[in-house]
């Protein structure tokens, strides 16, 4: 749970778990790929919108998929984001019976 929390204590990161929560509401209809249910949102995309660096970014998404928080899908060159709903709902369950 240590690490879950370490991934949550940075407002980015945060962020992009609350875009891809509901990404066709904040990303534009051109950027998302028409498998954005099966795949996610490409990581150049969630770049452009959160305006960090390419290394920032890639470092902040592989620190979400290593805690769980994020899955990824490997298509060709691109890599597609989407979240982890069931460690997600895990995690608001520790905190609503241990916290």
């Amino acid at each position: 749970m240590i690490e879950l929390f370490k991934m949550l204590s940075n407002e980015h990161r945060l962020q992009i778990l609350f875009w891809l929560k509901e990404p066709r509401n904040h990303f534009e209809a051109i950027d998302i790929e028409p498998e954005v249910d099966d795949f996610g949102v490409c990581m150049s995309i969630i770049q452009k919108k959160i305006g960090l660096s390419q290394s920032t970014t890639s470092s902040y998404l592989s620190g979400l998929v290593n805690s769980g928080l994020l899955l990824s899908v490997r298509e060709g060159k691109w890599t597609y984001y989407k979240r982890n709903e069931q460690q997600i709902q895990e995690l608001a369950s520790y905190i609503k019976q241990q916290l």
